[in-house]
């Protein structure tokens, strides 16, 4: 009784519970203060949320949203917007009134008494260090050391290339003493066939390729245009507008295949947010999204551009896909259920095409897509390549740009999103810039996984046994495969996709028992060592040293030279390894000891991350 709630519950009844009406003003945004606060440690602080209503009224409904911790390890808020900092470093708040959704960051910088000098004498070559080192300053995180040469030269390789550096490689690079020596690599880097291998990759993960959607012959024509894209350096925004108003054949015309994997409308609205703006709107099918600002007449507005989207079949397996054109139809849409009328085909946060425009659909949303105004487009590719170099996405996950899940550094966010569109979307100009930041040439905690396909490529080279797959040449690396259905219990074993869900989640990461297993007892790597003819048997039949020999394999491993201490525990390790396997009265007592050996540094830390 007397409460707001009851008061505006009375009135309504009191009217006659009157329903809404067109007129009523709306709620068009939300302010939320403060939007950014720095706060000592166990600090309250109350947030505010003022509605802006499309009559241009404001109102106080701070007691009426809903709060949420993006961190509790950070910041705790109760119902009332009361927030509690818990610990140190930063945290998003997310507040949710009437279907529409912001944020107000909060943080706590460490206890940390950093030297400002240490800031002003760290390392920087572009904007991105920057930017960086400001948000370490206002956080009191010390920057790290920069990385050694050998550190460096395994990173880049793996990072842009998917490869280990041949230990000729790597000797020519560290013997080098110019000071640009790091960024012609780079540049040589990014012109490699490997690196174009890598990226293909990449991206038929994210558009899906596989012969368990396609026929053999339109994944490859797929395929194919996709590394040749790569390898021509297709800007990003006509690499994807080809994708979204692709037509004819399947077999002849390789973006046309997007459409022979997914044609189902709402399906492949889905796909594209998720694949070229990296957000999911799938929440919004059923009702509004509870996390953002999309509501279920987005979605199916959304859904309806691609209504038109024809597949005219031939008489072949598969229903007829084998052999599909993809054109345009004059007419088609899909209806909104709650109305039971299809809703004016609308891309997100755009304007809608009129109901009965001849205009096509797909062309519509691909210029809205690719347009430079549009940053959801080009913030989604920054953060996919900046997680590829970093780690870890600027918001993570990559595929959840979403207002409510900001990023850790929107300022660096908002300048390389705005470098790469005034740089023509040029994929390859981002790729450099990240790698020649100070940023991306320091020394790396904690360290990154390896994708499967390079983990397996990389014990291929280094034991100099290449991986036999079914169907290919021999010689054919993991990462110059079209598709994930190529049998390999090691690469499934070590997480890579299906390509079957437009998703960042559906390659694994996450270590367990059954790769634990299969690397101590496997085929894949038993078999590797055993295998005549590779680095185990040249250096078994060379003779050489032991000392030389464990040089041989940590420089082909790690990039590196073992350091004295590790030199002389690895030598001796050997030489115990060869006496007790010829007192066992086993066979050539020193292959086996170096099998071992190679066993142990391709299945360690330092090998099987990238750091």
């Amino acid at each position: 009784m007397g409460s707001p709630e009851y008061k505006i519950m009375s009135g309504w009844i009191a009217e006659g519970m009157p329903a809404p009406k067109d007129a009523d003003a709306r709620v068009e945004d939300l302010e939320v203060l403060p939007r950014e606060i720095s706060l000592r440690p166990g600090a309250e602080q109350q947030i505010l949320v003022r509605a802006h209503y499309s009559d241009g009224s404001e109102k106080d409904v701070t007691r009426w949203a809903k709060f949420s911790s993006g961190d509790m390890s950070v910041a705790s808020v109760d119902d009332l917007g009361r927030v509690k900092m818990t610990g140190y470093g930063e945290a998003p708040v997310t507040v949710w009134y009437q279907s529409r959704v912001s944020f107000a960051r909060l943080s706590v910088p460490f206890p940390v008494v950093i030297d400002p000098a240490a800031f002003k004498k760290a390392p920087r070559t572009n904007y991105i260090d920057d930017l960086v080192l400001k948000k370490l300053q206002f956080l009191h995180i010390p920057p790290s050391r920069p990385a050694s040469d050998e550190e460096f030269v395994r990173r880049a390789y793996l990072d842009a290339a998917g490869m280990l550096p041949t230990p000729a490689e790597t000797e020519k690079f560290l013997a080098e003493t110019s000071s640009d020596k790091r960024s012609r690599l780079i540049s040589t880097l990014t012109t490699r066939p490997e690196f174009v291998d890598y990226w293909a990759y990449k991206w038929s993960d994210l558009l899906l390729v596989s012969s368990k959607n396609l026929s053999p012959d339109q994944m490859w024509t797929f395929y194919n245009w996709i590394r040749a894209s790569v390898e021509k350096n297709k800007p990003w925004d006509q690499f994807v507008y080809e994708i979204v108003t692709a037509t004819g054949n399947s077999r002849e015309n390789g973006p046309a295949n997007y459409f022979v994997i997914e044609h189902d409308p709402i399906q492949i609205s889905e796909n594209m947010t998720k694949a070229f703006l990296g957000t999911s709107i799938t929440c919004a099918h059923c009702h509004n999204h509870p996390l953002e600002k999309w509501t279920q007449k987005d979605y199916f507005a959304m859904a309806n551009l691609f209504a038109r989207v024809r597949l005219k079949t031939g008489d072949f397996a598969r229903g007829g896909l084998d052999d599909a054109t993809v054109y345009s139809s004059p007419s088609g849409n899909v209806i909104f259920p709650r109305l039971g009328r299809p809703l004016p085909p609308q891309p997100l946060d755009a304007t809608a095409l009129a109901p009965d425009s001849t205009e096509d659909r797909r062309v519509y949303f691909a210029q809205w897509l690719t347009s430079p105004k549009n940053r959801y487009f080009a913030r989604a590719l920054v953060n996919r390549v900046w997680k590829n170099f970093m780690g870890r996405g600027l918001v993570e996950a990559v595929d959840d740009l979403r207002e409510t899940n900001p990023p850790s550094n929107e300022e660096l966010f908002s300048a390389l999103t705005d470098d790469f569109i005034a740089h023509g979307f040029d994929v390859r100009y981002l790729i450099r810039t990240l790698m020649n930041s100070a940023t991306y040439q320091t020394a790396a905690e904690p360290l990154k996984d390896l994708p499967a396909e390079v983990m397996l490529d990389a014990i291929s080279q280094v034991l100099q046994t290449p991986t036999k797959f079914d169907g290919y040449p021999a010689g054919t690396r993991a990462l110059e495969l079209p598709d994930t259905q190529v049998d390999s219990y090691f690469l499934t074993v070590f997480g890579r996709p299906a390509r079957e869900q437009t998703s960042a989640a559906e390659r694994q990461s996450d270590p367990s028992i059954t790769q634990a297993l299969h690397v101590i007892n496997g085929e894949t790597l038993n078999d590797k060592l055993r295998e005549p003819g590779g680095t185990v048997d040249m250096l078994s039949k060379l003779a050489l040293p032991d000392d030389r020999a464990v040089d041989y394999l940590f420089f082909a491993a790690f990039c590196r030279h073992p350091n004295p201490a590790e030199q002389k525990e690895m030598v001796a390790d050997l030489q115990n390894a060869e006496a007790q396997k010829l007192a066992a009265g086993q066979a050539n007592p020193h292959r086996a000891a170096l099998a071992d050996f190679a066993w142990a540094l391709v299945t360690s830390k330092e090998f099987m991350f990238d750091h």
